[in-house]
């Protein structure tokens, strides 16, 4: 079995013997796939995905498998346990590390993190009791409840065969925010008009969502939220890095200028512009500390206008779609791994603020979207000054890698046009 390599292994032979293995198709799983390059030279990331995404299997540093059924753990366990096998027998020397790009494969990952290792992999992931803990979001507000981390008020309905047949609808304020408790669970349910975030705006529209999650089969709690009064502007991200104390090691963070506004997408963040809150950083240092987390963690938070406090909506136990950002504020995301996971080295205590914007959109996009003039003229400066701010154009990979990466790039336009300019900035249901 691969053993680790040790804290003073030269860049050289970190990309000489290290093999990522990443697990889907999507923004994430393609900055991996640079950031691995940009720091170790690593000439290939294998990525297991489901689907031909071009912006991925046209790159020179991917290499690129479709495999169907890893959704499902024993599939993607089963995928992982030949890629090792393949790797293992082609070089003994190799050093496995495998990354998911969903809160389902953080979920798979973590639960057969031991069969993993012993199939060779290094799994960065926390141990499962702890991730199928704090992901639950009851859990989570209580943990904030403990911590003193404000968050929005919340009512919890059992959608399970115990729960009610009705809500009391009337009882409720609006607008209010809908959404599963169990993400990862609700993400592979078989619901009428699925989204995944639901803004309710009424009694009826409540009642009508209520009916086609009670009748599937995700029997988690569903949540429902005070909605928090603000913009896309008023939402925060924060991306943190712990090591094995739970102690912070590096943090970076933003407002989120513009989110996506697709209904199977809404909450991931397309612009963000770097920007220090001391407040919230401190929140998800105690919770990081008083959980023991280590590895990646990603914080989703809004300010409520009415009192000007940060509200933590939830925890991603995994590196964000937009992780990336962190790169752009001044450290690799990706050798933060390496460094905790790999090597184990000691990591300093850095904060990623350099000046950045993070953006997966054209400039056309945020100025019909971006209501906030003033804001919107900040992030514009900040993307002037950000060399690389667009994840997926990396200008040492193939011309055709660079091309598709172009084609979603533009095509946000019609995406916006669809989804949010033509219904108001009204969530389409």
């Amino acid at each position: 079995m691969n053993r680790p390599l040790s804290p003073d292994t030269d860049t050289a032979e970190i990309g000489r013997r290290l093999q990522p293995v990443v697990v889907g198709g999507d923004i994430l799983a393609y900055s991996y796939v640079r950031e691995f390059h940009r720091a170790y030279g690593v000439k290939r990331t294998i990525v297991l995905a489901t689907q031909d995404i071009k912006m991925l299997s046209t790159s020179r540093f991917t290499d690129y498998r479709l495999i169907e059924g890893i959704h499902e753990a024993e599939n993607l366990y089963a995928a992982l346990e030949a890629v090792a096998a393949e790797q293992h027998a082609a070089d003994p020397d190799r050093v496995l590390l495998v990354l998911g790009c969903d809160d389902c494969h953080a979920r798979m990952l973590s639960g057969g993190k031991e069969r993993l290792e012993a199939a060779g992999f290094v799994v960065p992931y926390i141990d499962f009791p702890l991730l199928d803990d704090i992901t639950q979001k009851r859990r989570f507000y209580e943990l904030c409840d403990e911590l003193s981390i404000p968050y929005p008020r919340t009512w919890y309905f059992d959608c399970g065969a115990n729960g009610p047949d009705k809500l009391p609808v009337d009882e409720l304020p609006y607008p209010l925010i809908a959404k599963p408790s169990n993400s990862a669970q609700f993400q592979a349910a078989t619901i009428e008009g699925w989204r995944k975030i639901y803004e309710i705006e009424s009694a009826e529209e409540l009642a009508q969502v209520w009916d086609t999650i009670r009748v599937s089969d995700y029997d988690n709690e569903l949540v429902l939220q005070d909605f928090i009064p603000g913009g896309d502007d008023a939402i925060r991200t924060l991306t943190t890095f712990s090591d094995a104390t739970g102690d912070m090691r590096v943090v970076s963070g933003g407002v989120v200028c513009l989110q996506d506004h697709d209904p199977t997408a809404l909450g991931n963040p397309v612009c963000i512009m770097g920007e220090r809150e001391e407040a919230i950083i401190e929140h998800a240092r105690r919770f990081l500390k008083h959980t023991g987390y280590r590895g990646f963690a990603n914080f989703d938070i809004k300010v409520d206008e009415r009192d000007g406090s940060f509200r933590f909506f939830e925890v991603n136990t995994r590196a964000g779609r937009n992780t990336y950002y962190l790169s752009l504020g001044g450290v690799n995301f990706a050798t933060l791994i390496v460094d905790e996971f790999v090597c184990g080295r000691e990591i300093p205590y850095r904060e990623a603020y350099d000046r950045f914007a993070y953006s997966c959109v054209p400039r056309y996009v945020l100025r019909r979207s971006m209501e906030n003039p003033e804001r919107l003229a900040q992030v514009e400066a900040a993307l002037g000054a950000t060399a690389e701010p667009y994840p997926l154009h990396y200008a040492p990979d193939s011309f055709m890698h660079n091309l598709w990466a172009r084609i979603m790039f533009l095509n946000q336009i019609p995406k916006f046009k669809r989804f949010h300019w033509d219904t108001g900035g009204k969530q389409l249901k």
